[in-house]
């Protein structure tokens, strides 16, 4: 064989080891990701209740995975903030996060209640007027002054999220001398209007914290939170709190139960 051709023939064989290295890298990465999903499962539904995971070989052989991928999916939990390595001890549980439902129709401290108290610092309140946005979801004329609300909101002690509300001023303006510190919108609502809360539109997305919010939360600046935007209707259909609410993303999971329907 010519010395050109063998030159070809080892740098082809070269580049067919390189993929495969890669290739093994990727599927190891692979791998360590679905672990990771399965030991975060494990630690937000309190399968650790001592708050400390098995060692690394007894994950390796509970979930047939080699000791690398199980350090790798541990990284991964590490990076997020649910579990860190102590000497002497082996990986903990570090941090907790509070379901929060998506399939009923309740305020933070209803929802939570299980879990601790809830309390709520009142930022900014009072009459504005109302963007247009607003204003067609309130169904409210444009530039009508609303009550706004802006609260941060914490779990035993702890800042969990931060609500930005609009409401009607005819229905909000009885809250302004309310206990909004210790008592969810919800409940006050259903006793200045007379009526059951009926339903509410909701979505739900990840965005990265703006310097604002991430100071108030006491989050790193750009750190993802899970932004809620829900409109809340009476039971007679009228639309009477329109919210946005940044929950921070290491302390908050959201749950539902969903049924299959064509």
């Amino acid at each position: 064989m010519p010395p050109s051709d063998r030159i070809r023939d080892h740098a082809g064989q070269g580049a067919t080891t390189v993929a495969a290295h890669r290739a093994r890298r990727r599927l190891r990465a692979d791998q360590a990701r679905q672990l990771a999903d399965l030991l975060r499962y494990q630690v937000l539904a309190g399968g650790f209740p001592d708050g400390a995971l098995p060692h690394e070989t007894t994950l390796a052989t509970d979930y047939r995975a080699s000791r690398n991928t199980v350090r790798q999916a541990l990284d991964l939990l590490r990076a997020e903030g649910l579990v860190d390595r102590l000497p002497g001890v082996g990986t903990v549980v570090v941090a907790r996060k509070y379901p929060h439902g998506l399939d009923r129709l309740m305020g933070l401290a209803e929802t939570l209640r299980e879990h601790g108290t809830v309390t709520n610092e009142v930022r900014t309140m009072g009459p504005a007027p109302a963007p247009a946005p607003v204003a067609e979801r309130l169904r409210v004329p444009a530039g009508t002054d609303v009550l706004y609300i802006e609260r941060l909101r914490r779990l035993n002690g702890l800042p969990l999220s931060l609500d930005l509300t609009y409401i009607p001023l005819d229905i909000g303006t009885a809250l302004l001398g309310a206990d909004l510190e210790n008592t969810d919108v919800f409940r006050l609502l259903e006793s200045i209007t007379g009526q059951r809360l009926g339903h509410a539109e909701i979505t739900l997305e990840a965005v990265n914290a703006d310097a604002h919010s991430a100071a108030v939360l006491e989050a790193p600046r750009g750190a993802a939170v899970l932004m809620l935007e829900r409109l809340t209707h009476l039971a007679d259909g009228r639309p009477v709190d329109l919210e946005f609410i940044r929950f921070r993303g290491d302390r908050i999971t959201m749950s539902g139960l969903l049924h299959r329907s064509l």
